[in-house]
């Protein structure tokens, strides 16, 4: 059974002690993961386990990674997504007309890793991704919205809902923070005065918490970057829109995950 709004990630690796240090970093990240030790037993977990992301190492023995590709493809693309785990500096070159989201060098760096797991799974959230409302018409990703004033949330909210995205608002900074760790939403998008709110301590706080510090980042309403708060100026994965149209603020967000 699915754990509640969690996105869930399929493990595949023969290297025990990595594969438990990833999972455990993963499930403390707010992700469900599965394991897998070969590609046979990859292919088993399949059949009870629904990933929105498959991580794969290729060096293994049996069918390895490349026959578990060839198992899971048609017509050339993973009927999941798929982020390489890989011991080879360059991999590209080997995989033909098979289609892959991304490769991660081993050893790899925990957060580049989680950077590059959020990246896939909000491109490709609308392929995988259960409904998330009663309708069945919710597949897009998960969006904190942090506005005080009351009418422009609301028109936030409506825009991007039915751009496809599910939308959390929030009017007050507390709300924020309590919102980022309670809902785990895929981007955070605020408004300059929730950013900066009690002289920054949001935005500190938010690049301080584990649960948070690594989460995409838009603030709209800037009229001068130079005069972000120290939370936000100093963090990695962050876009700034000057005004507060919902087009460029949709656009920051897709530009902040592509990259």
């Amino acid at each position: 059974m699915r754990d509640g709004d969690k996105s869930r990630i399929l493990l595949i690796d023969d290297d025990k002690s990595l594969t438990i240090t990833l999972r455990d970093f993963l499930c403390f990240e707010g992700y469900e993961v599965m394991t897998a030790a070969s590609g046979e037993e990859g292919l088993e977990r399949l059949e009870e386990f629904s990933p929105d992301l498959i991580i794969l190492d290729m060096m293994m023995p049996g069918m390895g990674g490349m026959g578990f590709l060839e198992r899971v493809s048609k017509d050339g693309s993973p009927e999941y997504p798929v982020l390489v785990l890989t011991a080879k500096a360059q991999m590209a070159e080997f995989f033909g007309n098979i289609n892959v989201d991304g490769f991660v060098a081993k050893p790899c760096d925990p957060n580049d890793l989680l950077m590059e797991v959020g990246r896939i799974i909000f491109l490709t959230r609308g392929k995988v991704m259960e409904a998330r409302d009663a309708n069945g018409a919710q597949s897009g990703p998960s969006v904190l919205l942090g506005e005080s004033d009351v009418l422009k949330s609301e028109t936030f909210r409506e825009v991007l809902t039915h751009a496809g995205c599910l939308v959390h608002p929030v009017a007050r900074g507390p709300e924020v923070l309590e919102k980022a760790i309670l809902a785990r939403p895929d981007v955070i998008v605020l408004s300059i005065e929730l950013a900066a709110a009690e002289d920054g301590a949001v935005s500190r706080m938010l690049s301080e918490m584990p649960n948070t510090r690594l989460l995409p980042l838009v603030v709209y309403d800037v009229d001068d970057p130079a005069e972000l708060p120290a939370g936000v100026a100093d963090r990695s994965g962050v876009r700034c829109v000057a005004g507060h149209a919902v087009p460029d603020i949709r656009a920051a967000i897709e530009e902040l995950l592509i990259n």
